[in-house]
């Protein structure tokens, strides 16, 4: 069987997914701050390429037309093609959500169907694995909610405009995520804070305060620039209470750092409720957890009443890939559909 390569080009990311007898075999996530210019796609797939190497067949979805390199996101997703066209060869199949895979020519012409659809990837394998179930799939700056319906995804919303006023589109991630985006106030021993707005610390800080933050999945630069120890956190969380990391305790600043991270699984639950709501899904359907946050997605969907599978097991990636295959959820969704 052939090797069948899925890309999932975002504005912070590639990821890359290697499927082969319909299972993942490999899946690789390499930084690319795309907003910094095209090149940095092109060093991405050069970090990649001794996977791409072994593939016969590529298929690609993307997210990074948003970002802010581009005037519009027409512009985005014609200049993404045609990079990956001259990356990848003129035979790469783009996906084009509703419509499936088209050619790059097909996509050129239809930008609004392949702008940041990758969740209907997922959705539609997710749908032809088990029919019903709600995509939470949590990234590191955005979190996909998506009702999957007898076998196929049934959001109210196709494009980011449109899933920011459903609660299928949440901007909130658990790494890049500024913490006053996702709480105005804290508690810090005995008092409430007003938080300080100034990009001063992200949720990827919240998440090593609290000891939760796997060490592989923060791979852009912090907010000031430093380091990414526990202390040098605490630093950049201090700033966002006006203080400085010794004048509290640590027991303070993780019950501060308690109450913002709560307050962001809050907002995605309170989306999914809107979900659920708005396409109710029969009680016994799962929530399929994915993205680099897919480890906090269970106690969530306990609230929801509902069991929860990871996107890895469900496609019954390779032990030594599954992990990074439910991180790395759309690119292996596309090279799975591509590759039949």
């Amino acid at each position: 069987m052939a090797v069948t390569a899925g890309y999932d080009v975002g504005g912070a990311h590639l990821k890359v997914a290697l499927c082969e007898n319909g299972r993942p075999i490999s899946v690789q996530q390499v930084p690319c701050p795309l907003w910094q210019g095209l090149s940095k796609l092109d060093t991405a797939m050069a970090e990649a390429r001794p996977l791409i190497s072994l593939a016969s067949r590529h298929a690609a979805t993307m997210t990074g037309e948003l970002c802010e390199l581009f005037v519009d996101r027409k512009e985005g997703v014609v200049e993404l093609v045609e990079r990956l066209v001259s990356l990848l060869g003129p035979d790469v199949h783009i996906w084009m959500g509703p419509r499936g895979f088209g050619s790059p020519q097909e996509a050129v012409i239809d930008p609004v169907a392949v702008a940041s659809t990758n969740f209907l990837a997922c959705a539609e394998l997710i749908g032809r694995r088990i029919g019903d179930a709600l995509l939470i799939d949590m990234g590191s700056t955005t979190t996909d909610i998506i009702p999957i319906v007898a076998g196929h995804a049934a959001p109210r919303g196709l494009t980011d405009g449109d899933r920011l006023t459903t609660g299928e589109l949440v901007y909130t991630g658990l790494t890049r995520t500024d913490i006053t985006a996702v709480a105005h106030k804290a508690p810090l021993h005995g008092h409430t804070y007003r938080l300080a707005a100034g990009n001063f610390a992200t949720m990827a800080d919240v998440r090593r305060v609290l000891g939760e933050l796997p060490e592989d999945v923060d791979q852009h630069a912090t907010a000031d620039g430093r380091g990414k120890s526990l202390e040098e956190s605490l630093e950049r969380f201090a700033r966002c209470f006006g203080r400085d990391r010794l004048e509290a305790s640590m027991h303070d600043w993780r019950a501060a750092a308690h109450a913002i991270a709560d307050a962001q699984l809050a907002d995605i639950a309170d989306a999914a409720r809107e979900v659920l709501a708005a396409t109710p899904i029969p009680e016994d359907a799962p929530v399929i957890a994915a993205g680099v946050g897919a480890g906090l997605i269970a106690p969530l969907a306990a609230d929801l009443g509902r069991t929860c599978r990871e996107f890895g097991e469900l496609v019954e990636a390779g032990e030594g890939c599954r992990t990074w295959a439910t991180r790395c959820a759309p690119a292996v969704a596309v090279s799975l559909l591509a590759g039949g």
